[in-house]
């Protein structure tokens, strides 16, 4: 019955469907209501951070402060990183350390575009003046009568002698 008719497997398929009554328990109405109080607690992870706030056991974390802009002339114990014995270091020392990117302080960002424009202008003007007193070509340039066909080997055009190779009886013979 591998075949079949089409409407047996019709049938086959609807039949899970067809089966499917509601469950008539499920579309009475409840008797009790119960009423439910939501209870803020406090979790674990807020009650570490009310008694350690910043989670990080106590340390004292000092405010943020870049060493590249504290005094390089000061009286330090660790002159390169400008930073004293004892002294405690911030969380993200990584970032505000000297071997971090230095901050770009010299020009304002405003001050970045009038150069970078100056520069672009100048580059500009140049090229005009350069165009306008470049001097043309020297020669004139070189024609030929029938254009460059003969002379790139078309039809009128010498042919060069193809040499043939010897064979191999010319070769015994020599």
């Amino acid at each position: 019955m591998l075949g079949g008719r089409k409407s047996d497997k019709l049938q086959m398929i609807l039949r899970p469907f067809a089966a499917a009554r509601p469950l008539s328990h499920l579309l009475r109405t409840p008797k009790y209501f119960t009423s439910l109080t939501q209870i803020r607690t406090i979790t674990q992870a807020e009650q570490a951070e009310i008694d350690d706030p910043g989670m990080n056991g106590g340390y004292p974390n000092p405010p943020p402060e870049k060493r590249q802009f504290r005094d390089p002339y000061g009286d330090w114990w660790d002159k390169q990183e400008r930073r004293n014995f004892g002294e405690p270091v911030h969380e993200d020392h990584d970032i505000l350390g000297v071997f971090s990117p230095h901050e770009y302080t010299h020009f304002t960002p405003q001050k970045g575009f009038v150069l970078m424009g100056c520069f672009i202008g100048t580059v500009l003007g140049l090229c005009g003046v350069v165009s306008l007193y470049y001097p043309d070509r020297p020669a004139v340039e070189r024609t030929f009568e029938d254009g460059l066909d003969r002379e790139l080997g078309g039809k009128g055009a010498l042919l060069a002698p193809i040499h043939e190779e010897p064979t191999v009886e010319e070769n015994r013979n020599r």
